[in-house]
């Protein structure tokens, strides 16, 4: 699997041009306006800085939208994944890049997650209003629940491991194949990921790379039916992606690693109170 690096690389840039060619073939046709709003960029900037330091885009994403009432319901699940697309290939190429990882278990795990992304956004695209905030709603209170295990050390920290083998390597693709599909939900694999990683023995530094790499392979597999069907805001896909590029760049190359336990419980009373109006807008029928 020595290969196996450059492969993953070439594989990347040759996605990310696919799509982004693709992307702005249907951008070209879009009516309204495109620039993103200078809040939307400083969602893209703000949720992809604490992305690549590990505490995940998705829910923090979703909260902020809910919160302000920036993206409707229906369209954040194809918003978070067509967005958050180019700043995750930056996170992808700088952690498989510097963190050491077994390439056989690096591979299998990311193809098991691309496949799982992409039977999962043929699903959830065609979904209405409703049944996707009662998905995103519950996912989002699970998010909040591993959030918390991990802050209080409820989660094991890991082993020595660089790789899996035999039974490890088999549920580590299935879980992660899971964890794909939920991603087209609009549910972050990056908390999943870790815990899973350190449960199975694994490095918990070694969830980087699987984790980064995973979601950038999924992500044009999902993005790619969420932006055929139209299922997604092109304005703020548009914020995360401007804002969130250089905010990668930033928090990957040069801080690297800040103090988040503050952070982290901040995040995670977001994520329980978006969960909640979540919810509510799916018990009342609302637009949300």
């Amino acid at each position: 699997m020595f290969a196996a690096r450059p492969i993953l690389f070439a594989l990347l840039a040759a996605a990310g041009a696919a799509f982004i060619g693709l992307w702005v073939r249907q951008a070209r046709v879009t009516p309204g306006r495109r620039w993103p709003t200078a809040g939307q960029l400083a969602i893209g900037a703000l949720t992809d800085f604490l992305d690549t330091l590990g505490i995940g885009s998705f829910a923090t994403t979703t909260s902020l939208y809910k919160l302000g009432g920036a993206v409707t319901d229906e369209n954040i699940p194809g918003t978070l994944n067509v967005g958050h697309m180019i700043p995750t290939f930056a996170e992808a190429f700088i952690f498989i890049l510097i963190v050491a990882v077994d390439m056989r278990t690096l591979v299998l795990l990311i193809a098991a997650a691309t496949a799982g992304a992409w039977l999962g956004a043929g699903v959830v695209s065609g979904w209405p209003r409703r049944r996707i905030q009662q998905g995103m709603g519950v996912l989002l209170l699970a998010a909040a629940a591993i959030m918390i295990a991990r802050a209080t050390g409820l989660t094991p920290g890991g082993g020595r491991a660089l790789g899996l083998a035999g039974w490890r390597l088999a549920v580590g693709v299935a879980v992660n194949f899971g964890l794909g599909a939920l991603m087209t939900l609009g549910v972050g694999l990056f908390a999943p990921c870790m815990i899973l990683v350190a449960l199975l023995g694994m490095q918990e530094t070694a969830a980087f790379p699987i984790m980064m790499g995973s979601c950038a392979f999924l992500m044009p597999a999902a993005s790619v039916r969420f932006v055929r069907s139209g299922r997604y805001d092109l304005r703020a896909a548009l914020g995360l992606t401007i804002g969130g590029t250089p905010a990668v760049l930033v928090a990957g190359l040069i801080v690297k690693s800040l103090p988040l336990e503050t952070v982290k419980w901040l995040v995670v009373a977001v994520v329980v109170y978006t969960a909640v109006a979540m919810l509510k807008s799916a018990r009342r029928g609302s637009p949300g």
